[in-house]
């Protein structure tokens, strides 16, 4: 067994949080790159925002319930609970200072240029445009608005969480005393408005956008009639969203999720964001209400919530400024008329997404459905499409009779309320629907179709890197294997009875499953490649993935550098390890590639002294996933998809346009280019899925030539 003592010294490791706001820096600086369209700037500054939010509303949500419990033990790297939120209050504020520097100085101007442009403040607007939105401020906006006050008779009103509003001072007149007295008052911008609105421009060739909340607040007096409005400027909370629920205690899980939610619109307030000209009166009952410290206040220059730069990017128009959106190619072994069980019966399909079309998985459930063959269908979900249409073949299939059993997790953070309906639904179809494990999430990806055929049955099975969600199958890069492997069946089916049965098996084939085994498998195969560096052999590790901040994972990999094993590791998000360390980490290399797609999947490449092993699966190497979650990796034994995953990888390490490399010192830098041929990895993706989809369905013509000379000729057009 590896010693791993001296490698958990906490100098050895980065903050998971701190890291994780080094990965959002990344994202901004996409959003700086001037290389980059214009709008997809845009695009990637929304993001930072986006990504901002959900980081207060978990993680320094959970921070500050450690600091109020009087929990005072370190992290990996040494850090209390009370200094992982003073580091992350000064870093998150000097990220917040550059992403409004990015729009003004930079993106702001660059769009009047391109003929759009943004009115940031109501008192820009010229006679025209303030006859425009006043007006449209009494048809659409006035019916909708509902102003709170507060006085003696009318606390301070609830103020829903990530909600946009706008505070104001309102000048009353006390009759008995005979004087002017200030009273506050709070109207929210409503979300059911387009916050983004278009307004005549005036000029030619230039088309100008304006928020919601400027216009409210232009009109604002007219809400408070018979009172002077003193000042009205925007603010927005972020409440704790981290949902605690005691599943142990739970009588019916779906029940208690639903209560819980609810109570995320009211948690403890943990940041606050306000224009930064906010009259001070106004900010002094603000902070006194929310009950909330100056370094969790954020005084901004410009418009609050930059989520909405989303809606901006998607403006009719401005394509020039935009990467034209990728179609994904499709994938070759399907690109015939076969039946997919056919097609899967003659060899394992490796999918790619989403460079290739994720309609296969789709068709793979909706076929089963309609098969008279199929016998059962057994799928897990953890996060799905707002329409999808593999949820709706799922219930066509309890519909026509078929066994369905689909695992529903319930606790998947922030689609908790989706996935309730969804459950509801595949419930009233008839479908059985597992909530799943006590105290574990369920976010292995696995999709079962039980088939009888003349030589008896037959177990068809998906496995991938992520969800089964058609939208975001267009976004993340993920990959999958499509196989009817008779050990991959038989472990599929443990793990479905497993999840509905509690009953786990007494071996296992093929699959590697978490919390069971999955950790001591990954530290096995370390250890192997650390014992054949010291006897000489060829060693390495390469793996991909999104989070890497499990301690023992980590410490065995110092351990293997410190042997000599060459470790090269693309991780997307956070990364807790050093690299550089003298005699601990010189061998380890770090990248991080932030593009056009979400990078998503997880590669294991151990090399296994020459004779190569590869696994794929849903699980990265965070103690949430190999200790509280079910997970499944999986090994890739077919020759042709073991080299995709390998091409995958090389490729990735290739890539000196998007990749982003870890230097000693925590910092993240991207590679000098100067001199040498750019290789970006997603956009050459794109190009090879493209270029053997047209190559296949060229070769397959031909076939149908040679073997059909009777068919007609193709036409000229469809060649075109």
């Amino acid at each position: 067994m590896m010693d791993l003592k001296n490698f958990e010294k906490p100098e050895y490791f980065v903050n998971r949080e701190l890291s994780w706001l080094k990965f959002d820096e990344r994202v901004l600086s996409e959003a700086k790159d001037k290389s980059l369209p214009l709008f997809d700037r845009l695009k990637f500054l929304s993001i930072t925002s986006s990504n901002l939010d959900e980081f207060y509303m978990v993680r320094v949500a959970s921070l500050k319930d450690q600091v109020h419990a009087g929990y005072e033990k370190t992290d990996i790297a040494g850090l209390t609970p009370k200094e992982q939120l003073k580091e992350i209050s000064a870093q998150t504020h000097e990220l917040v200072h550059t992403q409004y520097n990015t729009l003004t100085r930079s993106l702001l101007p660059l769009l009047e240029k391109a003929g759009l442009h943004m009115i940031l403040e109501h008192e820009e607007l010229t006679d025209d445009q303030k006859e425009y939105v006043d007006r449209y401020f009494e048809d659409n906006v006035y019916p909708v608005l509902t102003p709170m006050a507060m006085d003696s008779s009318r606390p301070f009103p609830l103020i829903r969480n990530k909600t946009l509003n706008i505070g104001a001072l309102i000048s009353k007149k006390d009759r008995k005393k005979d004087k002017e007295v200030l009273e506050f008052a709070t109207v929210q911008v409503p979300s059911v408005l387009p916050r983004v609105i278009e307004i005549p421009s005036g000029k030619e060739g230039v088309r100008a956008v304006i928020m919601l909340e400027e216009i409210i607040e232009r009109n604002i007096g007219k809400l408070f009639l018979s009172n002077d409005v003193v000042c009205a400027h925007p603010y927005r909370i972020m409440r704790n969203a981290d949902l605690s629920i005691d599943e142990d205690e739970a009588e019916d899980l779906l029940v208690e999720i639903q209560k819980q939610l609810k109570k995320r619109q009211w948690g403890e307030v943990i940041r606050l964001e306000v224009e930064d000209k906010m009259d001070k009166r106004l900010l002094k009952i603000l902070k006194t209400e929310f009950e909330i410290k100056n370094e969790d206040i954020f005084s901004i220059s410009g418009p609050l919530d930059l989520t909405m730069l989303m809606k901006v990017y998607g403006l009719d128009g401005f394509d020039e400024y935009k990467t034209p959106k990728y179609v994904p190619a499709p994938v070759p072994a399907f690109q015939n008329d076969k039946d997919i069980f056919q097609v899967i019966r003659e060899g394992d399909v490796f999918l790619h997404h989403p460079y290739m079309s994720f309609d296969p998985v789709v068709n793979f459930v909706r076929q089963a459905a309609k098969d008279p063959d199929v016998l059962a269908i057994k799928q897990t979900l953890y996060r799905v499409s707002g329409n999808s249409p593999i949820i709706a073949a799922l219930a066509q299939a309890a519909e026509n009779g078929k066994q369905v059993s689909v695992l529903v997790e319930l606790k998947a953070r922030f689609d908790e309320e989706h996935n309730i309906v969804w459950a509801k639904m595949l419930e009233k179809a008839g479908c059985h629907v597992i909530y799943g494990l006590v105290g574990l999430k369920t976010h292995s990806k696995i999709t079962l179709v039980v088939r009888r055929e003349e030589t008896g049955i037959r177990r068809y099975v998906h496995m991938a890197t992520g969800n089964y969600n058609d939208s975001t199958a267009k976004l993340y890069t993920d990959c999958g294997v499509f196989s009817c492997d008779e050990r991959f069946g038989e472990d599929a089916t443990a793990v479905f009875n497993m999840l509905s049965g509690y009953s786990e098996p007494k071996r296992w084939n093929k699959l590697i499953v978490a919390p069971i085994w999955m950790k001591n498998r990954f530290l096995k195969l370390i250890e192997r490649e650390a014992e054949n560096a010291k006897n000489g052999l060829p060693a390495y590790i390469r793996a991909k993935m999104n989070s890497l901040c499990d301690p023992v994972i980590m410490s065995a990999l110092y351990y293997a550098s410190s042997c000599g094993v060459q470790i090269d590791l693309l991780v997307r998000g956070i990364c807790c390890l050093k690299v550089g360390i003298p005699g601990v980490s010189e061998n380890i290399h770090v990248r991080s590639i932030v593009g056009e797609f979400l990078e998503h999947s997880r590669i294991f490449c151990f090399c296994n002294g020459g004779n190569e092993e590869v696994y794929m699966g849903s699980a990265d190497w965070m103690p949430r996933n190999l200790d509280r979650r079910v997970e499944i990796v999986f090994p890739v034994e077919d020759e042709s998809i073991r080299a995709e995953a390998i091409h995958v990888l090389d490729l990735e390490f290739k890539d000196n346009v998007k990749a982003h490399i870890l230097q000693p010192d925590g910092t993240y830098v991207k590679l000098d280019k100067r001199g040498k041929a750019l290789v970006n990895s997603q956009m050459e993706f794109c190009r090879e899925a493209q270029e053997k989809a047209a190559g296949n369905k060229k070769q397959n013509k031909e076939k149908s030539r040679v073997f059909v000379p009777a068919e007609p000729a193709e036409d000229p057009e469809e060649e075109k």
